[in-house]
């Protein structure tokens, strides 16, 4: 996969977000997975979807309907600032000759 591919996104896996578009506007969780390519992040407890799953018994997996989060668009999740506890924006600065993340609301650093 080439660098071109790639879509620079605002958030991180294991950042805490708010949810501000679609049926599970407000709900806040963490990130568990970002896909670059397609501009997509998994939420926990956001977007549930319902799955059929067919047994495999070799595997022993058993069949029925599972719940699983599927993946939303980035733009519709906003970072919640852990020092000031609210939805914001993100602003990129050079600390110490190192490109870091900022809260445009209380000027603190996102990433540790």
């Amino acid at each position: 996969m080439t660098e071109q591919n790639k879509k620079s996104l605002h958030v991180k896996t294991g950042d805490r977000v708010i949810v501000t578009a679609g049926k599970d506007k407000g709900k806040i969780g963490n990130i568990k997975k970002v896909n670059p390519t397609d501009g997509t992040v998994v939420v926990e407890g956001a977007n549930m979807v319902t799955k059929a799953q067919k047994p495999q018994p070799m595997a022993g997996i058993q069949g029925g309907l599972i719940k699983l989060e599927a993946p939303m668009d980035s733009s519709k999740v906003m970072v919640v600032c852990p020092a000031c506890e609210k939805p914001t924006r993100i602003k990129h600065d050079v600390v110490g000759g190192k490109k870091v993340r900022v809260c445009k609301k209380c000027g603190e650093q996102l990433d540790v």
